[in-house]
């Protein structure tokens, strides 16, 4: 069953970056095939995923899914909208998502599974599954740190021209096939001479450090809000909610 995936809306902003390999690869599923069968097909047409994907069964009772990942560069993967996306964003960001499982598994090995992840993992967590990443002008990323919604939206507008914001976290993804407004993003901010999006990946596969992870070098973003992105934001009344645009706890406080 395809469990979701027809109600993916592929023309949806956020998945432009996602679609050229996402809407056939929903297809193939839709059709009938299994998740990891149609991610491995799609994954031998490309030169650069690291792992092969199988079935949810595969993974042993009692093994770390992190660690099973590591040790066999395979994905245990369910039919249904997160491990789609979870294995769309292996194909599409092969070198960070190959990082963030070996920095996951670097953690197990270390303190091995307790009920609390702890700063580090619990990072690479947030990252993994709710990640977007942003390049953008100062001012804006600044004022978005700041939760200063009314100048990120108002005057600083047309400056989201020129950023380039891109979703990778694959539960993000997955909540956004129901959008709603409250839905926001733990953004990681990609450096400004980092250059083409192609490049992306290559440096976060670098890049990414499990101790200034752990720092928490994000920024909420309800990503709705972006510009372009959802028809409601062009009324500026759409900012006014502060269950969705909270203020920051100082300024609650």
């Amino acid at each position: 069953m395809a469990h979701g995936l027809e109600e993916i809306d592929w023309n949806a902003p956020w998945l432009q970056a996602w679609r050229a390999r996402g809407q056939p690869l929903a297809q193939a599923v839709l059709a009938g095939h299994s998740c990891a069968h149609a991610l491995n097909t799609l994954a031998d047409s490309l030169p650069n995923c690291p792992v092969r994907f199988v079935p949810q069964s595969d993974l042993p009772p009692g093994q770390a899914y992190e660690s099973f990942v590591f040790d066999t560069q395979q994905v245990p993967t369910r039919d249904g909208l997160h491990d789609f996306f979870n294995g769309l964003c292996w194909l599409h960001f092969p070198y960070t998502k190959q990082r963030l499982n070996q920095l996951q598994a670097a953690q197990i090995a270390r303190s091995g599974i307790a009920p609390v992840r702890g700063p580090a993992r619990d990072a690479l967590t947030v990252f993994d599954e709710n990640a977007a990443l942003l390049q953008a002008p100062d001012a804006l990323w600044d004022a978005l740190v700041r939760k200063d919604w009314q100048a990120l939206f108002g005057p600083l507008r047309p400056l989201w021209q020129a950023a380039r914001l891109e979703l990778f976290g694959h539960a993000l993804l997955e909540k956004l096939v129901h959008p709603r407004a409250a839905i926001t993003a733990h953004v990681y901010r990609v450096a400004s001479d980092n250059g083409a999006h192609g490049d992306w990946d290559p440096w976060l596969g670098t890049h990414l450090q499990a101790d200034a992870l752990a720092g928490k070098p994000f920024a909420h973003l309800p990503v709705l809000g972006v510009p372009g992105w959802w028809p409601a934001n062009e009324t500026p009344a759409f900012y006014d909610d502060l269950a969705v645009f909270r203020l920051p706890r100082q300024a609650s406080g």
